[in-house]
């Protein structure tokens, strides 16, 4: 069994690292150096207390977390321990969202979308869910398996999905629990993407998805704009992109197949529009690993 110190020091050397996944893999009794020093996040970042409190600066705005609490920081943020208790027991972890992005689909703007509201509203409470999470991190642990190692690096995958999923719904819990137009647009948008989640294949057009929400399609993409930075048309254009590049990676269908199952007219076509979204066509990318 790992202890304490051991999973310190991991966790600090994957900090320092800017690793995929920075875990604790358990309960620990002190920060690591980097987070006591002072650092850019770089994903998702989340500490359970468990027991004691400690004090903390978060882009400039001084916080304090006790026992039962989950402190959520957002990417891009300055964070700094700046006290602790001598009786501190925490769970850490930050993990970046690319890795999974391809599973997470479309869901990956809500983290986003969470990720910026953070820091406008609380960082710090109890979502009752404390435990659980915990127990994700314990679960994802704090080695980093070898990309050639199919079954634990897809375990640590879908753990991570799992936990992200679980984020999402202390979020919506959270941040649709009111009535302001804040909540409503949010409401709205995590509705869009689990729509365009389930009809991308075939639905391309904003008007499909704004006669489904019952909204203006100028509405509905001005609202998707604000929100994540991206339009609807540009969502469902993203969803079918992730899905044809985990086609050309993992099937061994050829590139009119591919075509066809998403419905363009011709191979030439798929490929223009996928060059337009990633760069390169569809066959060198395919060939890029080669």
């Amino acid at each position: 069994m790992i202890v304490s110190s051991e999973r310190l020091i991991r966790l600090q050397e994957n900090i320092t690292g800017q690793s995929d996944v920075c875990s604790s893999g358990g309960p620990v009794f002190d920060f690591p150096e980097s987070m006591k020093n002072g650092f850019i996040n770089f994903g998702i970042g989340l500490i359970v207390c468990h027991s004691g409190w400690f004090e903390f600066r978060l882009s400039g705005t001084q916080y304090s977390a006790y026992s039962g609490e989950t402190v959520f920081i957002h990417e891009g943020s300055s964070f700094c321990i700046t006290a602790q208790s001598e009786d501190i027991e925490v769970s850490i972890i930050i993990y970046k969202v690319d890795p999974i992005r391809d599973v997470l689909g479309n869901m990956v703007y809500s983290v986003h979308l969470y990720s910026q509201m953070s820091p406008e509203t609380h960082c710090v409470w109890n979502t009752g869910e404390e435990d659980d999470v915990a127990g994700y991190i314990s679960l994802i642990g704090t080695e980093q398996p070898r990309q050639d190692d199919f079954f634990p690096v897809y375990e640590k995958r879908l753990l991570l999905l799992s936990l992200t999923y679980r984020l999402c719904s202390v979020f919506q819990k959270k941040y649709l629990s009111g009535s302001s137009a804040g909540a409503r647009r949010t409401e709205i948008f995590l509705r869009l993407i689990q729509l365009i989640d389930r009809y991308y294949m075939s639905e391309r057009g904003v008007e499909f998805y704004a006669d489904k929400l019952c909204l203006s399609p100028k509405y509905l993409s001005g609202l998707s704009k604000t929100v994540c930075g991206y339009t609807v048309q540009e969502l469902v254009f993203k969803a079918i992109v992730r899905k044809c590049m985990a086609m050309l990676d993992s099937t061994n269908k050829t590139v009119q197949e591919i075509s066809e199952e998403f419905n363009f007219p011709n191979p030439s076509s798929f490929g223009t529009f996928f060059k337009k979204q990633v760069g390169i066509s569809p066959q060198k990318y395919r060939e890029r690993g080669d």
